[in-house]
């Protein structure tokens, strides 16, 4: 198994997420146990040691399951991270009971690596808000050896991530002021060690990881990447598209589009995990035994690879010009808007709805006004009016945001009830 060292530990390159584990009739709480074993059993044997959890992963169940699957090994051949749910929209956050309680869900004394849950635009505001002292109290369990690692998932955009680093910039500097001891803790100069991020070659253009990952790099924060392969998208490719990527290979060489997007991702050097969430054995034995060596794609390879992602992309030409912002009497960040509608005609993920839903009342897609001052402006002469009414229409067919919320903090309590 290729491993590297991420933070000091000797790390597998290859993750075993638990967002999307086996479950039984259906039924996304009532995850299946002995399939679950048999994955992570196989996954340890390849190599991985690297499990990664989260607060509300099937209805708050994934911590359990995935901890008492884990609880077989000896807590030292294994390293699990889980999450801090500041994302979801809340009357109050208190950090210190849902840390507790993640304890004794996964019966262990400490985290080898903890995260804030997906800082993007609408949760950015709760993550730096003192009142709430999130980043504080975490600090704080690193310095108890309750956390050994301290980072955060990301999937805002690209300013938003460079606001949280300056963030945990400043919070370090502060600490390191009244707490030079506990400053030592940290292996930079940010209070944030790691960050994960949705990389993949598709995304690497279309979501702009290309720019996160340069942000990252220029910061010294190492990476772990979540969605590699677009929820599964990119391992079920059309005929037409894999031949273009078969002709870039010698006969006898074919790879699987699990394997090209895997090996993309392995010549990135400052990724030092890549999460796939495995649902059977047969998945964890696929991704094991490509990540068994390294095996870097040819320059050919990489271009095969472009020009086949750019088969996946559908929508309009924006190139972000901003001529027309300015006329917009709304103030919609149309540019955005259009990249977003552009997301959308790939794959309607629900990330992406979650960020429309941050966006402020009066500046959304369905607040256009259909003037047609943005479209005279378009150099690409897009028409805008009707593409932020087809955007507007899929994004109202989506689930929201907030109903999801209330979903989660319900199968929280009846876990917590239960006990």
């Amino acid at each position: 198994m290729l491993k590297n060292d991420f933070l000091g530990e000797d790390v597998a390159r290859l993750g075993f997420g638990a967002m999307r584990l086996p479950v039984i009739d259906g039924n996304t709480e009532a995850i299946d146990r002995k399939q679950l074993d048999e994955m992570v059993d196989a996954a340890i044997a390849a190599g991985v040691n690297y499990f990664d959890t989260a607060y509300p992963y099937h209805g708050g169940m994934s911590e359990i399951a995935l901890s008492k699957s884990l609880s077989r090994y000896p807590r030292d051949s294994y390293l699990l991270a889980t999450k801090y749910p500041g994302h979801q929209i809340a009357d109050t956050y208190d950090p210190a009971p849902i840390f507790e309680e993640q304890l004794k869900k996964c019966n262990v004394e400490y985290f080898d690596f903890y995260l804030l849950h997906n800082i993007y635009e609408a949760s950015i505001d709760v993550y730096t808000d003192e009142h709430w002292g999130i980043a504080d109290y975490f600090v704080e369990q690193k310095k108890n050896g309750r956390i050994h690692h301290l980072g955060f998932s990301c999937h805002g955009r690209t300013e938003t991530l460079a606001a949280y680093l300056d963030y945990g910039a400043r919070k370090y500097a502060e600490l390191k002021a009244r707490d030079p001891e506990a400053a030592a803790l940290f292996s930079g100069n940010n209070i944030m060690e790691f960050c994960q991020i949705q990389m993949n070659y598709l995304d690497w253009t279309l979501q702009d990881a290309a720019s996160k990952t340069t942000l990252l790099e220029d910061a010294g924060i190492p990476i772990i990447v979540m969605e590699p392969l677009r929820g599964g998208k990119l391992a079920n490719l059309s005929t037409e598209q894999m031949k273009i990527l078969d002709d870039a290979c010698d006969s006898n060489a074919k790879l699987s589009a699990a394997d090209w997007s895997f090996r993309w991702l392995q010549n990135i050097q400052s990724v030092k995990v890549i999460l796939s969430g495995m649902s059977s054995v047969g998945q964890v034995e696929e991704n094991c035994r490509i990540f068994q060596e390294q095996h870097p794609l040819t320059q050919a390879q990489e271009g095969a690879l472009r020009e086949m992602a750019e088969s996946l992309k559908s929508g309009v030409p924006c190139t972000a010009c901003r001529y027309c912002i300015d006329s917009c009497p709304q103030k919609i960040d149309i540019p955005m808007m259009l990249s977003t509608f552009n997301d959308m005609q790939f794959d309607a993920s629900f990330t992406v709805s979650m960020q429309m839903d941050a966006v402020p009342q009066g500046q959304r897609a369905a607040d256009c006004i259909a003037c047609g001052a943005c479209t005279r402006m378009c150099p690409q002469g897009i028409d805008v009016p009707d593409t932020l009414a087809k955007l507007a229409a899929t994004l109202e067919k989506m689930p929201k945001w907030e109903d999801l919320c209330r979903e989660r903090a319900k199968a929280a309590a009846k876990i917590r009830d239960a006990k």
